[in-house]
């Protein structure tokens, strides 16, 4: 997979694109990450991406020009002879878009290029938005300063479930919302224990101690669906999301 991540603060990024698993998994080989500061498809010389909005109000807004240029070029770059017609799936954030669920994720993993688009300030030009007419994500309902820490939290979903990343091959599959129950639900992960056995007076609970396999599988089960009963009630209610 390749992703390639438009902002205008790059150095928001790259340390934490740098760590962790996100940095084994481009060492590894399974993503290549790129990151482009918009700015350099202004075209001024002060490097100017922003403006006064029309109408009046608080803030800027983020130009058309330097957005678009910055889009059709890293699309240039992606086709290759080997590549011709490559047309990455095309993501910007915003409290107005879709809110990102783990089908979401599971989705954006299955692509072979991903485009993000790290808007700032108070927002695009709506023009350029209805042009590039890209997939429109939020991370929840509350605001940002900009798209770069909803690009970052969408890169960590999308890598680790790429194969090979994690360390063990089912790691992925029983996190939160990617177990399912026996009803296709996704339930919240059960609770886990290391050493030691007993801390500030509370143990481990015995099950997860006596070495039977399908004893700790049933207790697992059993508190993934008791604890998104009480927590998260309405990921029973829901439907199963369409691609």
């Amino acid at each position: 997979m390749r992703i390639d991540i438009l902002t205008l603060f790059p150095e928001m990024l790259e340390a934490t694109l740098a760590t962790s698993i996100v940095k084994r998994a481009q060492d590894g080989g399974q993503v290549e990450i790129h990151v482009h500061d918009i700015r350099n498809w202004a075209d001024n010389k002060h490097r100017k991406v922003d403006d006064r909005p029309y109408g009046g109000g608080p803030g800027m807004v983020m130009m058309c020009q330097p957005l678009h240029d910055a889009v059709q070029e890293v699309e240039r770059q992606l086709n290759t002879p080997e590549n011709p017609e490559c047309s990455p799936v095309r993501i910007h954030f915003t409290p107005q878009g879709e809110v990102l669920k783990q089908e979401r994720v599971e989705q954006l993993a299955a692509e072979k290029n991903l485009l993000l688009i790290a808007g700032h300030y108070e927002g695009i030009d709506e023009r350029v938005i209805e042009t590039l007419d890209p997939l429109e994500l939020s991370t929840g309902d509350y605001v940002l300063s900009g798209g770069e820490i909803p690009a970052l939290l969408l890169v960590d979903a999308v890598v680790r479930l790429l194969p090979g990343v994690l360390g063990h091959a089912d790691s992925a599959d029983q996190d939160s919302f990617s177990e399912r129950d026996s009803e296709g639900k996704r339930l919240l992960d059960c609770p886990h224990y290391t050493r030691p056995r007993v801390w500030n007076e509370k143990e481990v609970p015995e099950v997860l101690l006596s070495g039977d396999h399908a004893a700790v599988d049933k207790w697992r089960e059993e508190q993934m669906v008791s604890r998104t009963k009480s927590r998260r009630p309405d990921l029973l209610d829901d439907e199963e999301v369409d691609p």
